[in-house]
């Protein structure tokens, strides 16, 4: 792997990235993402003012381990010298390899108070945070937006152009607006449009579910990189099938239940592991049990089971009575 962010960007790999996603792209599932090939992670996003006010919960969202390098932090907020100052937090206490900024969230509480995507109602103050953190900084700065922050200003190149004249060296695009939040479909001639007009890479983001999906991206758009969000919920291995269908190769199957199970336990222990509290971690972990027995024959009812489990061995047990009784059933 190219020795830096820049050069895996332009190395023509199409490196595939786990995107940042709260609650969801913690530490344990970023490793296991990257067990299944995602080239680059991304922290869940996190407060500028947290970091800054030294907040604990806010700093535990900011560690990582060594083997989920490449990983970028994401921070989000709406002042420029509050955004610099903790971007340089970032880097001199947990030494990530890129800082990427939110100009993308579309959830009420962040809009409200002009952070994630309610930034791009300004775009002066888009250049503006992004000036100010890079000067801060001395790694990488990147930033994702979406294609605007209504249909009325849905202006992803001149948001983009923005962007990349204030100095970000790499830019995602998730092809959605604001008011969209993640209904609808992407518009990928949008992100096509924008890797036209940029001279810095592009990743592209939206409507990533299955391996397939991932080369049409590539192909109708040309981008740089694929970030992939929702369609990894209980679904790491989707980053190997999507490195399959880039490469034109076969695409490996979903596993079967048996190894789907093996893969659930694995990120539990690895949860647990990280929290040091099994009953807190287990409570968190119901909703990646949820998106894991997802499809499953009779998984709504193996899932009402699962969404009560404080501790591994009950939810080990739950999925051995389950293989017990359906394995082979039909779908």
């Amino acid at each position: 792997m190219p020795a830096n962010l820049t050069d895996l960007l332009t190395s023509g790999s199409v490196p595939l990235y786990l995107a940042p996603q709260a609650g969801v792209s913690e530490s344990p599932f970023r490793r296991l993402c990257r067990e299944y090939g995602a080239d680059v992670v991304v922290s869940e996003f996190v407060s500028a003012e947290g970091i800054r006010r030294h907040d604990r919960r806010t700093h535990g969202y900011l560690r990582f381990h060594d083997d989920e390098r490449p990983i970028g932090i994401q921070i989000f907020g709406s002042e420029p010298e509050a955004m610099a100052e903790a971007a340089r937090l970032v880097e001199e206490v947990y030494e990530p390899d890129f800082l990427d900024i939110n100009f993308g969230c579309p959830v009420k509480k962040v809009v409200s108070r002009n952070g994630g995507s309610g930034c791009l109602r300004d775009l002066d103050l888009v250049q503006s945070i992004i000036r100010q953190v890079k000067a801060a900084i001395s790694i990488p700065t990147t930033v994702k937006i979406r294609s605007g922050f209504t249909e009325e200003t849905r202006r992803p190149v001149e948001i983009a152009l923005r962007c990349q004249d204030a100095g970000a060296v790499a830019l995602t695009l998730h092809a959605r607006t604001r008011t969209q939040m993640y209904s609808g479909t992407a518009n990928w001639d949008e992100i096509a449009a924008v890797k036209a007009a940029l001279d810095i890479p592009v990743i592209g983001n939206g409507d990533v579910f299955r391996g397939e999906d991932a080369a049409r991206m590539h192909a109708h758009t040309g981008c740089d990189a694929i970030m992939i969000a929702r369609g990894s919920h209980g679904a790491p291995w989707l980053f190997r099938q999507a490195r399959a269908a880039l490469q034109g190769v076969p695409i490996p199957p979903d596993p079967d239940p048996a190894e789907r199970f093996r893969i659930v336990i694995e990120h539990a222990r690895l949860a647990i592991a990280w929290e040091a509290d099994e009953e807190k971690a287990m409570i968190e972990f119901r909703k990646h049990l949820g998106w894991y027995t997802k499809g499953l024959p009779n998984g709504r009812l193996l899932r009402q089971e699962l969404f009560e489990v404080r501790r591994l061995e009950d939810a080990e047990r739950l999925l051995e009575g389950y293989l017990a009784e359906y394995e082979g059933a039909p779908a």
